[in-house]
This record gives structure tokens, sequence and C-alpha cells, in this order.
């Protein structure tokens, strides 16, 4: 018994001698003798250049336009009316690299000359008024970004989605067929997700009004990861995660609810409905119209759902969901 008390004294003793050494120990803040290198003039143009344009060198860049003409010969030498230029052309989808990139205040045209190579033979200099147009960053994101913000494209999908909205609902309503917010199934999810595409519709023509030089480098340098970006992107892209995830689970329940032919039918309508909203949505909040569309569209799409397409009642006899009290239209039976 003596013994295993002296054992825990001496435990206990050098317990408390560890912890009395311990905190006499202080470690000193490691310092360094180098003092910070301060940026050169160049480092420092380049990094503004970089903040106002979004690139700099060894940005990769794919031809989008047919063709893009560069110059052979410094840009200087352009201005020269003795001197002869030469230049040469690359093609559409071909891959480019910013190699360098001038100022020249003299040129009234434009006071910036990049130069890309394609590879060591092919690589020249042109006007940045000239190349943005015809070139999208190399990554899809930003060429599905260009795609989709190509006017002529706009228009066509306008005119084809119109046509197609109209006769499709047209055909649906005459043959009585499931379509969302006029004769919708017992499901939220289309509801939301027309919702969700409006709203992104209308957040997106917001960013593009209100923080161009926002989606313009998020263009340049986009991603997917929401919490990689700006608050004000980070909610767009949370958006276009939750169509995603909402459109999958609206196919389903769909697939769930209806026969495969009527599935097909009601999945065609809920996309041009979506087409539409998006169409809509995005072009009239340019004008300020769309906050007050959407509005408006939130009370009806719900107003809608709740009032005639969502069911409240189940069938004591089949379990069948029923809009309203009443017979059965499944089994016959009378549910009071």
């Amino acid at each position: 018994m003596q013994k295993s008390k002296s054992m825990v004294r001496q435990f206990l003793l050098l317990l408390l001698t560890a912890l009395t050494l311990a905190s006499c120990y202080h470690r000193s803040p490691t310092t360094s003798d180098a003092l910070p290198v301060p940026y050169s003039a160049e480092q420092l143009d380049s990094i503004s250049f970089y903040s106002r344009h979004h690139y700099s060198e060894n940005f990769n860049f794919v031809v989008r336009a047919d063709s893009l003409v560069l110059l052979r010969q410094q840009p200087e030498e352009a201005f020269s009316e003795l001197l002869t230029t030469d230049s040469l052309t690359v093609r559409r989808h071909d891959r480019l690299v910013v190699a360098d990139i001038r100022m020249l205040p003299t040129d009234s045209i434009d006071s910036v000359w990049v130069q890309v190579a394609r590879d060591q033979h092919t690589i020249g200099w042109v006007h940045e008024s000239d190349l943005l147009p015809a070139v999208d960053p190399d990554d899809p994101i930003s060429q599905f970004i260009s795609t989709f913000s190509d006017v002529h494209l706009l228009i066509f999908l306008i005119i084809i989605v119109a046509i197609g909205f109209v006769y499709l609902m047209r055909k649906m309503l005459r043959s009585n067929a499931r379509i969302v917010h006029f004769n919708d199934i017992d499901s939220f999810y289309p509801t939301l997700l027309t919702l969700l595409v409006a709203s992104a519709a209308t957040f997106y023509a917001s960013i593009q009004t209100f923080a161009p030089d926002v989606w313009r480098h998020f263009y340049f340098h986009p991603t997917l990861n929401p919490f990689a970006t700006p608050p004000i992107l980070s909610v767009f892209l949370i958006s276009i995660w939750a169509i995603l995830i909402v459109g999958l689970a609206a196919v389903d329940d769909v697939r769930h609810q209806l026969p495969l032919g009527e599935a097909v039918v009601y999945l065609c309508g809920l996309a041009a409905v979506c087409a539409v909203d998006y169409i809509i949505f995005s072009l009239t909040t340019l004008y300020f119209v769309g906050y007050l569309l959407l509005g408006a569209y939130v009370y009806f799409a719900l107003r809608q759902y709740f009032q005639h397409n969502r069911a409240g009642f189940i069938c004591g006899n089949c379990g069948a969901k029923l809009h309203h009290k009443g017979r059965c239209p499944h089994c016959g039976a009378e549910n009071l």
C-alpha cells in the first residue's frame, strides 16, 4: 500500500515538473532576414492589365470566328507607310496562347496589341478589339456561355421555342393531357423547377446589368464551385445546381406517376415552359420589367398548384390520391 502511494507521489511530482518546464518554454517567433521583393514596373503593369482585362500572358484562347488575321511584324510597323507588312491567318477551332501584350497609346484604333501564337511558326499581333470577339477562353464553360450569349442564336431559339410552345400547348389542352401549371400531376417538383429557371434567368440578367465586370471575370475564369466565387455568383451557381437536382427529381416523379407515353409528352411540355421562362425573364429583366413579372409568376404558379393540382386527400379504399372528396375515379368508392 505504501509502495503504491509512493509511486503515485512520484508520478505526480514528475507530472508537475514536466508542466513547470513546459510552461517556462517560450518559442520565439521565426523571423526571416529576407526582405520582401518589390514588384517591378513591368509586373505591376501586368497585374493592372489582368485586373481590368481578366487575362494576361500564357492565357489560352480558342478561335470562334471563321478566321482571324494576325500581323507578322511588330505593331509599330503597322503605322509606318514606308514599311510593308505581312499577315497570317488562323482558323476556327485553332488554339492560341497569349505570348505578349503591348500598349501603344499613339494607336487611334486600339491601344492594346496582343501577340498570340498557335505554334512556334504561327505567331502574330492583333488588336484586342479584333481578338476578343473572334475567340473564346479555352474552357468548355466559357464556350457554353458564349454560345448562349450569341444574339443570332437567341433570336433563333425565341422563334423555335415560341412556335413549338404554342403548338404543344394547343395540342395538349385539346387532348386534356397533363401539363405543368394547368393540368399538372400531384408533384411539386415540376412547379419548383419552373420557378427556379425563372429566378435563375432573372438573376443572370441582373448580374449582367449591375455587375458586368464580375460576370466578365467569371467568363474568363469559370467554375462550377459556388464556394469559390463572390457571393453574387455563388447564389447564381447554387440556383444552377438546384435546377439540375430538382430536374432529376421531377423526371423521376413523372416517371412514377404517368405511363411512358404520357410522361414523355409531359416532360416535353415542361421543357418548353422552362425554355419560355428562361427567354422571357432573361430579356425582360434587362429592362427591369422582369422583377414584376417574376413576382406575378411565382404567385400564379403556387396558386395553380395548391388550389388545382395538389391532391389533399387519399382514397380510403384503394389509397389513390384525390383532389377532392367524393367518388374515387380509380375504384369507385365514395369518400365522404
